[in-house]
């Protein structure tokens, strides 16, 4: 951009190239010191905020460094600062003045600092806003439309130029011109009419290829394999597209700890650009540990071993453990131990491979179980919001309930996709979530062959200044096809109850009750359905209370005929916002049905749904 004339006489040259650079800005502060006295003469509130905020002196005394040494620093540079301001709203003629102990700020040389000081003002005249005489970006690349504020009349701020370039250069970097660059510029402020004239050419540079990729910075991971997760198609026209989700692909994999994807300078001959990856591994080990608590349910304590690169490839080797129902009020303990290993960029680099083995020993209620899964299965991933999962796995359950002994053993073949679109998987305030997964199951011997349908779909609308009110929905259903109740193997039935269907209802306490060898007896049921509401209030940064109500229900062959029953609940809740997720406290009661008595406490982290 070419240098602009100003009616103001203090600031230096040098402080207006600072101004042209950027429009820096800090963070709002009070004013309890009462050295710095800052006016602006302009009706605009906005506008002397945003000049307040950006202060150099006003934040250095926020801060109490109020010596004279710090004031006089600050003064000398509160021009360069403001004027960048100004110039960001399209003022392009302020008059300012910084005065040190009633002296201009920009005439005392820095050799006679003042010793002491006494009194700082500020006084900031805007002068009139420019708009726009000419706006132009040349050439255009077919289908780029530059920015509605980009136009003769629109406010000439001087963002606004930039944005414009950047859309234009994005436009033709789009169609392959990778070094698509400005070539000239003609910026010229008349202060006579308050008009900005600014035309730009573009240079598009000739379309050019994926070179060869050089990765950099490897200590353990192979870089035959870093090549195929990165999968930057060597030969084709260049994207910025493919070259984020080549960058996209290298984090997700958890081995780095920085990935930096950047084009080289040169071009080889005829029209190959080179890309670099320049990588920093994380430490391959990490553990974690975890624990929730419910009144009823009693406490929960889970963890897992990982290593992100143990073969070298990125392969995910995870060892999971969880102990539940600790102190649980009607059901014993439950255990299970999982190992699982996971393998990017197998048949496509989206795709990945995974391969679990799982124990577990259920205590509940109605039944007890000891369990075995193994299985394997492919996720691949469309976009950061979409993924796709189809396995196979073999299952193994054996137990015994109030009827006598059970043994459950199918091969299933589980299909599912989730489409998330929440902005933040812990604390939502806006977006959705769904999930839906059907899983065909081959019975042997007792246990009957159909298919197990879920669904879970998730909505939040954020209300308010800075989403200070969140409505959240959520909405679960699921149903057996093919196979009876009892044929069914016990840990693919549905039941409700507890924080994660109906909260102030037991855990797992409604199902279906049934007849079999002259015993009546309760199990899940075979069709399901549950929906929760919340209204999440943010009292401050850090504190949200939460209203909420949930209802679920159980049946057989439908939510109408004899067999089902619903139940429902409701309470308060308290949030403490973390840089990890808020820590939840749920206090829920029993409003309707016959499965639960008194009130549940939930204790975890991350927002209930």
């Amino acid at each position: 951009m070419g240098v602009l004339v100003s009616r103001n006489r203090w600031w230096t040259s040098w402080a207006g190239g600072v101004a042209l650079a950027a429009a820096l800005t800090v963070s709002p502060f009070a004013f309890a010191f009462d050295t710095v006295r800052f006016n602006v003469t302009s009706d605009d509130a906005d506008l002397a905020q945003s000049l307040r905020r950006v202060s150099v002196l006003l934040a250095t005394q926020n801060a109490g460094e109020t010596t004279a040494q710090d004031l006089f620093a600050a003064a000398r540079g509160e021009y360069a600062r403001l004027i960048a301001a100004l110039y960001a709203r399209g003022y392009y003629a302020p008059v300012i003045r910084v005065q040190v102990n009633g002296r201009e700020a920009a005439t005392i040389p820095p050799l006679d600092a003042p010793a002491v000081v006494d009194t700082v003002s500020v006084t900031v005249d805007p002068g009139p806003r420019f708009a726009f005489a000419r706006a132009s970006v040349t050439p255009l690349a077919v289908g780029t439309a530059l920015p509605s504020a980009f136009r003769t009349g629109q406010p000439a701020e001087s963002g606004r130029v930039q944005e414009a370039v950047t859309v234009a250069v994005d436009g033709w970097r789009d169609l392959g011109h990778a070094k698509a660059t400005p070539s000239g510029q003609n910026i010229v402020a008349d202060h006579n009419t308050a008009t900005l004239s600014a035309d730009v050419t573009l240079n598009p540079g000739p379309v050019l290829r994926f070179g060869p990729l050089t990765v950099t910075g490897l200590t353990r991971m192979s870089e035959r394999r870093t090549r195929k997760i990165a999968g930057l198609p060597e030969g084709a026209v260049f994207s910025p597209a493919e070259l984020d989700r080549a960058a996209e692909r290298l984090r997700r994999t958890g081995v780095f700890r920085s990935v930096v994807l950047s084009e080289d300078e040169t071009i080889i001959a005829p029209d190959l650009l080179g890309i670099t990856a320049a990588l920093a591994e994380e430490k391959p080990k990490r553990y974690s540990l975890g624990a929730e608590i419910a009144s009823f349910e009693g406490l929960t304590l889970s963890g897992y071993w990982l290593h992100r690169n143990l073969l070298g490839g990125a392969e995910r080797f995870t060892i999971d453990t969880e102990v539940a129902n600790i102190g649980a009020q009607n059901s014993g303990v439950d255990y299970a131990l999982g190992v699982t290993l996971d393998r990017p960029a197998t048949l496509t680099a989206d795709t990945s491979l995974g391969v679990n083995f799982r124990l577990a020993h259920v205590d509940e209620e109605d039944y007890r179980a000891n369990s075995a899964t193994a299985g394997l299965g492919f996720t691949h991933i469309f976009s950061r919001t979409l993924t796709a999962r189809v396995g196979l796995q073999y299952d193994y359950l054996k137990g015994s309930d109030a009827s006598g002994d059970f043994l459950y053993r199918n091969l299933a073949l589980p299909i599912g996709a989730t489409w998330d679109r929440r902005d933040s998987p812990t604390d939502p305030t806006r977006g959705f979530f769904l999930d839906g997964e059907a899983k065909p199951f081959v019975g042997f011997g007792t246990t009957d062959s159909g298919v197990r349908l879920a669904f879970d779909g998730r909505i939040y609308r954020g209300l308010g200044a800075g989403n200070r009110l969140v409505l959240a929905a959520r909405l679960q259903m699921g149903a057996i096809q093919g196979a009876s109740l009892l044929g069914t193997p016990r840990d693919d039935l549905f039941s409700s109850g507890g924080g994660g269907t109906v909260r102030g209802q037991p855990y797992q306490s409604l199902g279906v009750n049934v007849l079999r060898t002259g015993t009546l007896f309760s199990t899940g049921g075979t069709r399901f359905a549950a929906a929760s509401l919340e209204a999440r209030i943010k009292v401050t940064e850090k504190i949200g209370i939460v209203g909420f109500v949930d209802a679920g229900s159980v049946g057989i062959t439908g939510f109408t005929d004899t067999s089902s029953d619903w139940h429902a609940g409701a309470g308060i809740g308290l949030r403490y916002a973390t840089g990890f997720g808020p820590i939840r406290v749920d206090v829920a009661a029993p409003v309707r049905g016959t499965t639960g008595e008194g009130v549940q406490v939930y204790v975890g982290i991350g927002q209930s749904f």
